[in-house]
């Protein structure tokens, strides 16, 4: 199994660890829309894996394909997601909670981006 990363520092077991960006698994210009691409990611998050606070200024669905995971943006409330179930972030969103909801188990989950073609995927929260 290829397993890719969407960027995101993972921490797993209380140790950080930084993944370089991996290629998408798809990703193409929209050609109606000049200057806009969408763009496909497969995430996996290990037992405990979590994200810190990020932002994607980009519209994104997530839709989970293995375990459960927690998702939250600042104002709105936690949710757990399982499998076959989705989330969505706005441009404007920042993703406060994103967690593997096992300690035991990994989650996996696909991200599906439109976002400005020139802009990263995912950027660090203030």
């Amino acid at each position: 199994m290829r397993i890719l990363l969407s960027g995101i520092a993972l921490m797993a077991a209380g140790a950080a660890a930084q993944s370089p960006p991996p290629p998408p698994l798809f990703e193409k210009p929209l050609a109606d829309l000049p200057g806009k691409e969408i763009a496909l990611v497969e995430v996996v998050l290990p037992p405990g894996g979590a994200s810190p606070a990020h932002r994607h200024n980009a519209h994104v669905v997530v839709y989970v394909l293995e375990g459960s995971i927690v998702m939250q943006v600042a104002g709105k409330p936690e949710q757990t997601l399982g499998v076959g179930q989705t989330f969505s972030e706005d441009p404007g969103d920042v993703h406060t909670v994103g967690r593997n909801a096992s300690t035991t188990r990994p989650a996996r989950f696909l991200a599906f981006f439109v976002k400005d073609r020139a802009a990263p995927r995912t950027i660090p929260a203030p």
